[in-house]
């Protein structure tokens, strides 16, 4: 059973405020607050390189811990400062010429998108947007079908920054795999909420973030590139931790996901990070995505009786993420408001998401995202704010 008295100990945040904002930053636990402390006062004490000497136990762990996370293999692994970045040092690497396809979905991140078409009008390739289903999740048996000899690539997001949909990612992974193409996931909002395997799933390519669900520091992503698919990925760019400078007129690239990485980075936050994910494992993924996901259908059952109140969250599986609107209210001013009564919220807006939103006739929406340390009182506490407003 998850202690859940002892998790909001050691998330002394939750005796001030109600945090159901975890899709755009959760609170950290005191745990995590002091390995990302400790290489800070080391820092103090010693100087920088000193300090990440004496880390380096914790910065090899950080590769162990996230490959256990994600049934991966730790050369598998790469730090990288924020999860976009993850996502760019990956997708700007693949070779896609003119004439080649890239399929993405509706619920794609916007600075993915944006990324998609930057290099589509450099290098001249189509993308081909996959249809919804009637849940609004990925169409696997259009995409099956709208795959052909040029696609190249599949990117998707897992879950959506602007809903609480679950996309199919192992449908997706299995389309890929039938058809030979590289499949790209942003899974950004689902590690840390969500078990995510990416043998099961399939992916080649997976990207996230520290500060979200896994509760890590801001400033920390990580990226999983599978060992077979490394030579097909160049990086963008490279420097003396991503590859060795052989000779005059040589270089290597640097053996497994590390080629991915930058020399200089934040110590402190890669320590972090690993403790955050260490501290999840600790409590179980299982554990922890049956929680969110209860609390999560608990929110929206509290919320779906309320008086003006709907709800707009897509998917034949749903997560931790509920969007919804109140008649006769701006989702910004409602926000605001609930800021003022110390409950943590936020706004999607239509400029984040053009072909899911815009498409539903929708320009923003309140965004409430629960995790495993908010309680069925805070829910209540919430729905009845909303209620007031």
């Amino acid at each position: 059973m998850m202690d859940i008295d002892r998790i909001r100990a050691e998330t002394p945040a939750c005796r001030e405020v109600l945090h159901f904002n975890n899709a755009g930053a959760s609170l950290m636990p005191a745990p995590v607050v002091a390995a990302l402390q400790n290489v800070l006062n080391e820092e103090i004490a010693l100087g920088g390189y000193e300090a990440e000497r004496r880390a380096t136990a914790d910065l090899e762990a950080f590769y162990t811990e996230f490959a256990a996370l994600l049934n991966a293999d730790p050369d598998e692994i790469a730090y990288v400062e924020n999860a976009t970045r993850a996502w760019d040092m990956a997708f700007y690497g693949i070779d896609i010429g003119p004439g080649d396809r890239v399929i993405t979905h509706g619920s794609e991140y916007v600075s993915n998108y944006l990324g998609l078409l930057q290099q589509a009008r450099r290098r001249g390739f189509k993308i081909d947007l996959v249809p919804s289903d009637a849940t609004g999740q990925i169409d696997v048996g259009a995409l099956d079908r709208i795959i052909c000899s040029r696609t190249k690539l599949i990117a998707i997001t897992h879950v959506p920054t602007q809903g609480g949909l679950i996309n199919p990612a192992e449908d997706v992974g299995r389309i890929a795999k039938a058809h030979g193409v590289l499949y790209m996931l942003d899974a950004c909002q689902s590690v840390g909420q969500i078990e995510v395997d990416v043998a099961r799933i399939g992916c080649d390519v997976l990207s996230g973030t520290g500060r979200k669900f896994l509760r890590g520091p801001r400033g920390t992503g990580f990226l999983y590139v599978r060992r077979a698919v490394l030579d097909r990925i160049d990086p963008p760019f490279v420097d003396l931790r991503s590859a060795d400078w052989t000779g005059p007129d040589s270089y290597e690239m640097a053996p497994g996901a590390r080629r991915f990485e930058n020399w200089e980075s934040f110590v402190a936050g890669r320590v972090g990070l690993m403790a955050a994910v260490r501290y999840a494992r600790q409590i179980g993924m299982r554990d922890i995505e049956a929680r969110v996901t209860d609390l999560a259908a608990r929110l929206r059952d509290e919320l779906g009786v309320l008086k003006g109140v709907t709800l707009h969250d897509q998917g034949a599986r749903t997560c931790g993420i509920v969007t919804l609107r109140k008649q006769g209210h701006d989702p910004a001013d409602m926000a605001a408001q609930l800021r003022a009564q110390g409950i943590h919220v936020s706004v999607s807006s239509v400029s984040s998401a053009r072909l899911d939103l815009g498409p539903r006739g929708l320009d923003t929406l309140l965004r409430a995202s629960v995790h495993y340390f908010n309680t069925k009182e805070e829910i209540r506490r919430f729905a009845e704010a909303v209620d007031r407003l």
